[in-house]
């Protein structure tokens, strides 16, 4: 059973769209006071006026301070949603350094510097709830995309850390891995995103209640795609094995592409 969450506070960073505009309508519908982050302001005023949440536009690596004025001091539920890829699908590498900064930065970085942030309040209360979504690439990983699956599992590991380390103090952590979902970000995985994420992908809601079930159930992992549970025990069980059937895929890429 999830807690009442009338009149919690949430922030939900890239928020003007996708999984995050569906945590946003998620949270609000249970009475949440939500605040919409996005670096595209008119797209996170739109989520917010739809929710009834409060528009804090902005770089997500730095919105903690005012995400807090805006809900009064207090941040009760952090969802780390907003995630960055770069790469075209042209080569394996295609992301140039700059690049590997941002995600870097956006997909990682963001996530450590909210918590750091919000540490000492949750810490002092005794209560605190970190969302991080990461991707099924941060336990498996994705063909054509280095940057994107390297720095969800670091994504992923910081989530871990983050829960062992605080969960005996009351810290509750959530790491959410889908495969697919309709978003833009799948729209601009081309022909690799067509071949293995495609024909399973789920709608942003989907992800919204596998998030809420798994609160529900005070689980760290969050897979809208339980098949993924699988291909992660194959992946440790027989990694030769794993490796060889996602080469695989790779030649299947390389011929459609």
């Amino acid at each position: 059973m999830v807690e009442s969450l009338q009149g919690a506070g949430v922030v939900v960073t890239g928020a003007g769209g996708g999984i995050g505009a569906a945590l946003a309508r998620r949270f609000a519908a249970e009475g949440a006071r939500v605040v919409v982050n996005d670096l595209d302001a008119a797209r996170a005023g739109a989520v917010a006026d739809e929710t009834g949440g409060i528009a804090v536009p902005g770089d997500a690596s730095a919105i903690v301070a005012a995400a807090r004025d805006a809900l009064g001091g207090t941040v009760d539920v952090y969802c780390a949603n907003a995630g960055v890829a770069f790469e075209d699908g042209a080569r394996g590498l295609s992301a140039d350094e700059r690049s590997w900064a941002t995600s870097w930065d956006v997909n990682v970085m963001a996530h450590v510097r909210a918590a750091d942030a919000l540490l000492p309040a949750w810490l002092e209360r005794g209560s605190g709830r970190f969302v991080s979504t990461v991707s099924a690439a941060g336990l498996l990983t994705m063909i054509g995309a280095p940057s994107y699956s390297v720095t969800k599992h670091g994504a992923y590991a910081f989530a871990e850390w983050l829960s062992l380390t605080y969960r005996h103090r009351g810290i509750k952590v959530h790491a959410i891995c889908p495969q697919g979902v309709r978003t833009d970000m799948l729209d601009a995985t081309g022909a690799a995103g067509d071949l293995v994420l495609r024909p399973t992908a789920v709608e942003p809601s989907d992800v919204a209640d596998a998030l809420f079930k798994g609160i529900a159930e005070d689980r760290f992992l969050i897979l809208p795609h339980p098949e993924v549970a699988g291909y992660y025990r194959a992946r440790a069980a027989e990694p030769d094995r794993w490796l060889a059937g996602m080469n695989h895929l790779q030649q299947k890429w390389e011929e459609v592409r």
